[in-house]
């Protein structure tokens, strides 16, 4: 769509009640409301000038997330003896040091704390050692607290399970935060934590970051570690990273968990300079094409169309040439051979993980052990060759070419981050048809997922809002292994419409 094409888009929107002015998100304002609406780096600086210390910002988190949290389910295990004995060490160095911190119930194991995946299968899982991430994070001199819900195994782009129940977005408490990194994304929007870990295997940090009014950026495959058990997550499609309240946190927090891994298959190529410093520098004037959707997807929403359109307008505005190239771009990739191929990987992925807790507990599946539909998804699984999982691959292999060749002629690509706002809670489960949810998930989230298949990094960064006061999202794709131009893009953006001021209403008991 020409930007004249755009333009009476938007005009004709702005005669509807389904157009919303993209001014800042309908939260309350965050005047006085202290410690809450800091990020980490300020509570950071707090305490290093000893104007506050890590037991009292503990205290506080500690009673943040009681007082919070039996209104939006987001925390699913308290880790508070853990960070009240580091604390009390005094002994914390690092850029974050004291900084309380909340890991994602997956991909972050803390050796001797439970960790249960959202599984009931995995009910009563104690990790024997640190994942590699979680031994960063420490050093760095976060006090990790507790751990967030997440669905069963990280499979839904929404936070539900039986095993914990269902994750409420503060911004609406009838609406999902997102997944798989939900119960991450509510805690960091209910102002819990400022900051909280996430993973991303199609979409699992963009999706709750845009669904909850926050910064969500997916790092380039492997530029964090993720062992040190494993290689790779999914098959190279999962990443470790955070979702974060500012930008300068987000770069702060890949500067202090990124690079090689001891043993790793393999690495990121390393960056040329601290992000933290990136998000001080200004882009240069931009190519940006403008993608709306990732066919055979049902087109966004109007509200959702409309931000990503408006955006467009906006950064023309900065400076940057915003193209339509969706019909392009949409004529590049076989979006339904990559959304089995990544189905596929998926599923043997699950049931690897499946067999491995079997063989722990030396038994038999139970039909208590899994939800409906990710039993069925673990019995099709059996099914699937070797040549088909290779097959898998190379479809990613040759989509990471071509987006290769396209990012030749274009610096970054915009897109919606989710096709709607954030849907009702118990629209997409593992409690009805696979089906279903195959649906749901091209229906809600469209575009995610490649980042995931070429491996590049993406980022969703907070917008504007919905007509419901809900927030709504915007993805930006950068070119493999170059988070800094994604760092420097979105703190330009963040600097001409700062939302961090902008917090949900009070969740109360």
């Amino acid at each position: 769509m020409s930007h004249a094409n755009r333009r009476s888009f938007l005009t004709g929107m702005a005669n509807t009640s389904a157009l919303i002015p993209i001014l800042a998100l309908s939260g309350q304002s965050a005047e006085n409301n202290g410690l809450k609406n800091l990020d980490a780096i300020a509570l950071a600086s707090l305490i290093k000038k000893r104007k506050l210390s890590p037991l009292e910002l503990l205290d506080y988190t500690i009673d943040r997330i009681e007082s919070i949290n039996p209104q939006i389910n987001a925390i699913a295990h308290r880790y508070y003896d853990l960070a009240r004995a580091t604390a009390a060490k005094g002994k914390s160095k690092g850029p974050f040091a004291g900084v309380p911190f909340l890991t994602k119930d997956l991909s972050f194991d803390i050796k001797g704390q439970p960790a249960e995946y959202g599984s009931r299968l995995f009910k009563g899982h104690t990790p024997t050692i640190n994942s590699t991430i979680v031994t960063r994070l420490q050093n760095s001199g976060f006090l990790i607290v507790g751990s967030t819900r997440v669905p069963e195994l990280g499979l839904l782009p929404t936070t539900e399970s039986i095993l914990g129940g269902i994750t409420k977005n503060p911004w609406h408490l009838n609406k999902t935060s997102g997944g798989s990194s939900g119960g991450s994304a509510a805690a960091v929007a209910a102002g819990i934590v400022p900051i909280a870990g996430a993973s991303d295997g199609g979409g699992s940090i963009r999706i709750p970051a845009s669904c909850c009014g926050l910064f969500g950026l997916k790092p380039t495959r492997n530029r964090t570690p993720v062992g040190p058990l494993v290689s790779e997550t999914w098959g190279g499609l999962g990443v470790i990273h955070g979702v974060t309240k500012t930008v300068r946190d987000s770069a702060a927090l890949l500067d202090i968990t990124s690079g090689p891994e001891n043993g790793a298959a393999y690495t990121a190529p390393l960056k040329k300079r601290p992000y933290l410093r990136e998000t001080k520098t200004q882009p240069p004037r931009l190519r940006i094409a403008l993608v709306t959707t990732m066919e055979p997807a049902p087109t966004p929403s109007p509200e959702c169309l409309a931000a990503v359109y408006q955006a467009g307008d906006f950064l023309e505005r900065l400076g940057h040439r915003v193209e339509d190239t969706t019909d392009r771009f949409n004529k590049i990739f076989s979006f339904d051979e990559l959304r089995e191929a990544h189905g596929k990987i998926v599923l043997v992925e699950l049931r690897r993980k499946i067999d491995r807790r079997l063989r722990e507990l030396r038994r038999e599946l139970l039909d208590s052990d899994l939800e409906p539909v990710t039993r069925y998804y673990y019995d099709v699984a059996a099914d699937y060759t070797a040549l088909e999982i290779q097959t898998c691959r190379s479809s990613f292999h040759t989509s990471s070419r071509r987006m290769a060749e396209f990012q030749q002629q274009y610096d970054v690509i915009l897109t919606p981050t989710l096709a709607t706002p954030p849907i009702d809670h118990r629209k997409i489960t593992l409690t009805g048809w696979a089906k279903d949810v195959a649906d749901g998930l091209v229906a809600f989230n469209p575009c995610c997922a490649l980042a995931n298949w070429t491996g590049q990094p993406a980022m969703s960064i907070p917008y504007t809002s919905s007509k419901d006061g809900l927030p709504i999202g915007i993805q930006f794709f950068g070119r493999f292994a170059d988070e800094a131009l994604l760092f420097q893009l979105a703190s330009q953006i963040e600097a001409a419409r700062p939302w961090i001021h902008q917090l949900p209403p009070e969740p109360r008991i």
